[in-house]
């Protein structure tokens, strides 16, 4: 049972309660009184407006299951289909010039391309190891990663292997004669660096001396001018770290005695308080805020042991150099400049209850509750002095990721709850930037529209495929059979998605004031195909990209290096204005508006089972880390044993495509059902080396996480939206009382 104290119309769970008093209203300037009677006055007024709107989303899938239930297949009249759209109010009327006017956005996002982390805020080591990954060691990235091959002697082994480091170091010198290259000759050959005269200078190991071609690309160094420790360049934007130090091993054996090449990586980090976690209650609720508020706090720390020693990971520090011309300081920020992602609007959350105006009680929005804490949270930061090194937000903003909005009535609400907070908190108006996640397909066919709701507030958008694809799958469920998942990623209706967002993006100003960003690479441990596919993103247009680890972070900065992100968002934008305005939108709506549904489903038996076997081992493999363990986002292994990073968006995919097939008639519900066993032994055997692992076969009359992950589809068609959400929350709050 939870024990509540009472404020006004709220009733707020003991351990948050405590946790408000005595740790996050200290040092805000804030009166417990005034937080209170703001916070309750706050969610009288707004908790109305979340319920209506969603009211509002449940109108309208019905609408369009009755319209897709009385014309199945593959949309033949798009005319038709768009006039149908208008007239029940998902398609709306485009705005004319929206542009945002966002200001006070700090350069990580308005002016830098690089790459960005998304991280679980649950866990204190992933989330300090995410904040560091500003910079991240080259060399390090390489040698442990499949980029530098293991044939011919290379392998990584236990030990280091010189010839596998050789590889590495070659592999640098050719990064640092793209990025800054020299007047003559190679790095490969360098034998010394040295600054002279406010200029690096080079010695080769023929005797000669050489310099940058650019000398402006040279920033700074540590040390002494005459040996340096250190040597800062800069490249398309990004920094990149030459580090020199003869007592290392690496560098006792390199003729330049450089031992590294740090490189300026995620220069965005997304603490996630959602789809990567499980946060059911007011528990989970304290320890997502406490590690939010020691981020930003400068104190967050975490003790670890590795073999035989013990050390603590804390917040790096900004990085301090002398400059070029050997006199002024060089400060560059040390941490990956956060945003924090909250609840969207469906889930509500027992940390907090309130009482309606008709006497009624009921649990808060979550979205509510995560905005107003997380904001009151960042008054630590907007409150620390320019001088301090451990801030977030150089320019006094805080930065808000909400996923999971369905159209502009909904970006609405979420300027007008920003707007509300900030008085309530006292901040100026503005403070509260909204970074859009285009994942839902009322928000992509209503993009501008989006945008225009928030236009001062915009300082991120950004598709999601996995959501997205989710949405797409739920919104035409009842039209027919959808294709099979491997096929979606050719589909028309992503390829208009993909494109609009960077082009909606461009049209409303948000170059040079805001991120376009694309989605994420799933396979953390398939760094060599990520680095010769995902460069396709800067190529697209977006200059931030989500990546699945800091070593991910640090190899994809290289794609930035080869792509100047601003030169191709400026040809975009010439190309975009040659184009007649309302042909391209009309183009890219009507992509949009091909939804994903087999125009008929010749399968045969065994791809059908292939299908049900992928999904119902994913589903499994995800469900049971997250019911049973509360473990919302981790490397887990496919059908094939390939790791991927699962959350709750691959596992709405997996299964509105199982609910969906077993609705048409292609599974049956017994096919499913004995899938669902056989699959549970196959992912037991895949968590066989966990200890806190609960197996699942044999047990599916007491296993909650199995019994989840069934609900999931046979009750998939019950879901608002096909989300995930509802199902995984109840099914742990039983494992959680049980325990």
């Amino acid at each position: 049972m939870t024990d509540y104290i009472s404020h006004h119309r709220l009733r707020v769970a003991s351990v948050l309660h405590q946790f408000i008093e005595n740790e996050v209203l200290p040092g805000t300037g804030l009166s417990s009184s005034a937080f209170w009677q703001g916070f309750d006055t706050l969610v009288a007024d707004m908790a109305p407006q979340d319920t209506a709107l969603l009211a509002e989303r449940a109108r309208l899938q019905a609408e369009l299951d009755t319209w897709h239930t009385a014309h199945p297949g593959p949309i033949q009249d798009l005319p038709a289909y768009r006039a149908f759209l208008e007239q029940i109010g998902y398609l709306l009327p485009v705005p004319k010039k929206t542009r945002i006017t966002t200001s006070k956005v700090d350069a990580e996002l308005a002016v830098q391309a690089g790459p960005q982390l998304v991280v679980p805020i649950l866990n204190a080591r992933y989330a300090l190891n995410a904040v560091n990954s500003r910079w991240g060691s080259l060399y390090d990235a390489l040698y442990g990663t499949d980029v530098i091959s293991e044939t011919n002697g290379c392998q990584k082994g236990k030990g280091y292997n010189p010839k596998r480091g050789a590889k590495v170091i070659e592999y640098a010198r050719h990064v640092l004669d793209r990025t800054a290259p020299l007047r003559k000759g190679s790095h490969l050959d360098s034998v010394g660096y040295r600054i002279k005269d406010g200029k690096l200078a080079v010695r080769l190991k023929d005797g000669s001396n050489t310099s940058l071609h650019s000398p402006a690309q040279l920033v700074g160094y540590q040390g002494e001018a005459k040996a340096p420790t250190s040597v800062l360049l800069q490249h398309n934007g990004l920094h990149l770290d030459l580090i020199i130090d003869r007592s290392t091993r690496i560098g006792a054996s390199d003729p330049a005695g450089v031992c590294d090449l740090v490189l300026e990586a995620a220069l965005s980090t997304i603490v996630d308080l959602v789809d990567s976690i499980a946060a059911v209650d007011a528990d989970d609720k304290v320890l997502a805020y406490s590690n939010w508020l020691g981020i930003l706090q400068g104190n967050l720390s975490e003790t670890l042991t590795k073999g035989q020693q013990t050390f603590t990971r804390s917040l790096n520090p900004d990085r301090i150099y002398t400059g070029a011309n050997g006199k002024s300081k060089v400060r560059l920020h040390g941490r990956a400049l956060l945003f924090v992602r909250i609840a969207g609007l469906l889930m509500t959350n027992p940390a907090i209850r309130y009482t309606d105006s008709q006497g009624v009680a009921h649990e808060i929005p979550e979205c509510i509750l995560d905005a107003m804490l997380t904001v009151t949270i960042a008054l630590h930061d907007l409150k620390r002095s320019a001088q301090d090194g451990i801030r977030n937000s150089r320019k006094g903003s805080v930065y808000i990721v909400i996923p999971k909005l369905h159209g502009p009535a909904e970006v609405s609400f979420v300027n007008a709850l920003f707007g509300r907070i900030e008085k309530v908190l006292g901040l100026p108006e503005n403070t509260v930037k909204l970074g859009i996640m285009d994942e839902e397909r009322r928000t992509s066919v209503n993009l501008k529209a989006c945008i225009a709701a928030a236009s001062s507030r915009v300082a991120f958008i950004n598709t999601g495929f996995l959501d997205r694809t989710g949405d797409e799958m739920c919104s035409a469920m009842q039209g027919g059979a959808m294709i099979r998942k491997g096929d979606m990623k050719a589909s028309a209706w992503i390829h208009a998605y993909e494109h609009n967002n960077v082009l909606v993006g461009l049209a409303c100003g948000l170059r040079g004031k805001a991120q376009i960003g694309k989605g994420m690479w799933a396979m953390p441990d398939l760094m060599k195909a990520m680095l010769e596919q995902k460069i396709a993103h800067p190529r697209a247009g977006a200059n931030t990209a989500w990546v699945p680890s800091p070593t991910g972070a640090t190899l994809h900065a290289l794609h930035y290096h080869q792509v100047l992100v601003s030169d191709v968002q400026k040809e975009l934008e010439k190309i975009h204005f040659k184009r007649d305005p309302q042909q391209e939108h009309d183009a890219l709506l009507n992509g949009l508006l091909q939804v994903p549904l087999a125009a008929t489903h010749n399968w045969s038996a065994a791809q059908i089972q292939q299908e049900l076997d992928n999904n119902a081992q994913g589903i499994l493999g995800y469900v049971v880390r997250w019911v049973d363990q509360g473990i919302g986002c981790s490397k887990v292994p496919d059908i094939h044993n390939v790791a991927l990073m699962e959350d709750r968006a691959t596992l709405r995919i997996s299964s509105q495509h199982m609910a969906n097939w077993l609705l048409h008639g292609v599974a049956k519900a017994a096919q499913i059902k004995e899938t669902f066993e056989r699959m549970a032994a196959v992912v037991d055997q895949q968590n066989a080396g966990d200890p806190l692992y609960k197996p699942m076969a044999g047990h599916f009359d007491t296993s909650m996480a199995y019994q989840a992950a069934c609900d999931l589809v046979f009750k998939g068609l019950e879901q608002p939206s096909g989300y995930t959400e509802p199902l995984l929350h109840a099914w742990r709050r039983k494992v959680k009382a049980a325990a």
